[in-house]
């Protein structure tokens, strides 16, 4: 990956994509993070990577620009830049309900516009990240996947799913989190410390996640593979039923998916 990046919005995402990239080995010289207190990025800047508050000079200088600022604050930065915005240049934003259309009517030119939704694993290079385009050709969405392929893995989805990933991939990590924290509460109460209760749940989770992904199974196949007869698992998972934990589940998925889509 030699092109040159600029990062427009130095929060915590575009923080987690700097440490992606600089872990896969990119120059830190080609790498450019803006930021209005540019001090809370020195640790970029002691690994080489040009820290700036102008965004037009970091957007110049670059061949991928990537967005990573507040919703609110998009079409005021791609107002900002769009001086500087070029046809040839790759525009990646990673900031939620704002659309291509809404990016592509904030500037003059008509560059190649991607949007991706990573998640906050990406500080771990965890990420599931979803990316979209209108006009990318496939040598521009290969570019895009090597960016967030350093975060973790990625998937080309049609743009009007792209609400739909940002709940199930990106607030997806909340759910996961919540059914984390009642799996530990489970253990205190059977017995455990909080201590030994968090590392076997976490690593149970993990774990199954890792049967799913390399084996390639339907869940329900590896339930079937820990459930037996009158024993005390199927005993649980029905309980869990009855009190309604899938209904839950899916409630909860829509009714965020429902939120962001008004």
């Amino acid at each position: 990956m030699s092109q040159s990046i600029a990062i427009i919005g130095g929060g915590n995402l575009g923080q987690a994509i700097a440490s992606g990239l600089l872990s896969e080995n990119f120059d830190p010289s080609n790498l450019t993070i803006t930021r209005h207190k540019t001090h809370l990025l020195q640790t970029f800047a002691d690994q080489g990577v040009r820290i700036t508050k102008d965004n037009n000079q970091a957007v110049q200088d670059a061949d991928t620009i990537i967005i990573a600022v507040k919703p609110y604050r998009i079409s005021e930065v791609l107002q900002g830049i769009k001086t500087y915005i070029s046809n040839d240049k790759l525009i990646i934003s990673v900031v939620s309900d704002y659309s291509i259309e809404q990016m592509q009517n904030d500037l003059d030119s008509t560059p190649i516009i991607f949007r991706a939704m990573p998640n906050t694993a990406s500080s771990v290079n965890e990420s599931m990240t979803c990316i979209a385009s209108n006009n990318g050709s496939e040598s521009h969405t290969e570019t895009v996947k090597s960016i967030f392929n350093a975060l973790g893995e990625t998937i080309v989805i049609n743009e009007q799913l792209m609400d739909a990933a940002t709940v199930l991939g990106a607030c997806g990590i909340a759910y996961v989190l919540r059914f984390i924290r009642g799996m530990i509460q489970g253990g205190i109460e059977i017995g455990f410390d909080a201590q030994t209760a968090t590392k076997i749940a976490t690593q149970t989770v993990k774990g199954a996640s890792e049967l799913l992904l390399q084996e390639g199974n339907h869940p329900e196949a590896e339930i079937d593979k820990v459930t037996t007869p009158k024993g005390c698992t199927i005993a649980g998972l029905n309980e869990m039923e009855h009190q309604g934990f899938s209904s839950a589940l899916i409630k909860g998925i829509k009714t965020s998916y429902d939120n962001i889509s008004d």
